[in-house]
């Protein structure tokens, strides 16, 4: 097997892991157990609380003491063997802990992949540039896959995703430890504080009005990405309750439908550059900002049979929701920054908008959800909960818009061309 199609196995099963049960556990706590919007609220941010935490430790290790490939196969395991106690536990405070437990070692999983398929890429000559996004894609593909076999084997509001999830990350584990080696770089000083190790120093861009003031609306819009992956499947399971779309399509294959978001991100990772050139920096992170108004809106609006077109397109413009925002916002990031401090500065990035911002978002959410959208029959106030979160889109667009200064250059964005 070539270098090429060992790394695309590792991508696939990267994210297979994590989409066997990433956007139907809601549907398994809230459906399934019957536990409250703040239970799995809390349990849900878990996720952000790891990605505040653990990927600059795990980066540390892997950059001083511990093989890149070895570290990553020992946290898929530890990984795989968590999930497999999830479906054995009935009380969500418990969960709460055995999902912590599970996310502190995925999450860092996540930058390690890259950096493993970097090294082996550099290590044989390859041109990293050109050869990693086709590489990258498949693990986009991996997880819709997961998805599709969660949903066709009637897994989604029981514990059998959790297995799935955990047989093949010890398959990935294992199989980790027969890629070629990434011995530790050394990249850390070894007179650097502790707060260089981390990172840390990059806090000091706070004291720059532009930069701080994206690093709010950073973490203003992390508090919407994670809001369909919570919600999007059990809002299209529950149109199971109303008679007229009990046997719809929609609710039988509610997470292969949500599965054109994922797809709709590869198409629009590709258009990213040709956005950025024509319209700038600016404006792409405006369109991502309004794209997640249409993206609530829609669901708002939409149901199985007359409205399904609504669905349909809210999954299309998914893409250009999660996908503008998450890249331009890099982009940003590396084109107004100091060289000395960029990977730190990119490392806050993404600690305000899928730490800080998730995390707020997550629980805000879970606890909107249950105090004001719960109908006296005890179902839930769908189309008035995505109406909410369409409002609060609308409002940090219109005040990123407004508040927001950065003069489009061309020549900033070169590296987009190539």
């Amino acid at each position: 097997m070539t270098i090429k199609l060992r790394l695309i196995f590792m991508s696939f099963l990267q994210f297979f892991v994590w989409g066997a049960w990433l956007i139907t556990i809601g549907t398994y706590c809230i459906n399934g157990k019957g536990w409250s919007y703040p239970q799995f609220g809390a349990i849900f941010s878990t996720l952000a609380i790891s990605s505040m935490i653990m990927p600059a430790l795990v980066g540390i290790v892997a950059d001083k003491w511990m093989n890149a490939e070895r570290l990553y196969g020992l946290l898929h395991i530890c990984y795989g063997l968590i999930l497999f106690f999830v479906p054995s536990v009935n009380d969500p405070a418990i969960l709460y802990y055995y999902i912590l437990a599970a996310m502190l070692c995925y999450m860092p999983t996540i930058s390690l992949s890259n950096a493993v398929a970097y090294t082996i890429l550099k290590n044989n000559n390859y041109n990293v540039v050109k050869v990693f996004p086709p590489i990258r894609v498949w693990g986009t593909i991996g997880f819709i896959i997961a998805m599709w076999v969660t949903n066709l084997t009637g897994s989604k509001a029981n514990g059998n995703q959790f297995y799935i999830a955990a047989v093949f990350a010890i398959i990935l584990g294992v199989y980790s430890f027969t890629l070629p080696k990434c011995p530790p770089q050394r990249t850390i000083a070894k007179d650097a504080s502790f707060i260089e190790q981390l990172g840390l120093n990059a806090f000091k861009l706070f004291g720059t009005y532009k930069m701080a003031l994206f690093f709010l609306f950073s973490m203003l819009l992390g508090g919407a990405l994670q809001l369909t992956n919570m919600y999007g499947d059990q809002y299209l399971d529950s149109f199971k309750q109303i008679p007229e779309y009990a046997s719809s399509l929609v609710v039988k294959y509610s997470t292969i439908i949500l599965s054109i978001s994922q797809i709709s991100e590869t198409l629009f990772i590709l258009a990213i550059p040709f956005f950025l050139r024509r319209f700038g920096i600016k404006k792409v992170m405006l369109f991502s900002l309004f794209a997640w108004v249409l993206r609530f809106g829609l669901f708002a609006y939409g149901n199985p049979t007359d409205g399904l077109w609504m669905i349909i397109v809210s999954c299309i413009v998914y893409g250009m929701a999660f996908d503008f925002f998450n890249i331009s916002g890099s982009l940003f990031v590396e084109t107004t920054t100091d060289s000395k401090i960029r990977s730190s500065a990119q490392g806050l990035f993404m600690m305000m908008s899928n730490g800080v911002g998730a995390y707020l978002g997550t629980i805000i959410s879970s606890w909107a959800i249950g105090k004001y959208f719960i109908l006296p029959n005890k179902q839930t106030d769908w189309h008035g909960a995505w109406l909410a979160f369409a409002v609060y889109a609308l409002v940090v667009a219109l005040l990123f818009g407004f508040l927001f200064r950065h003069k489009h250059n061309p020549d900033e964005l070169g590296a987009v061309r190539h």
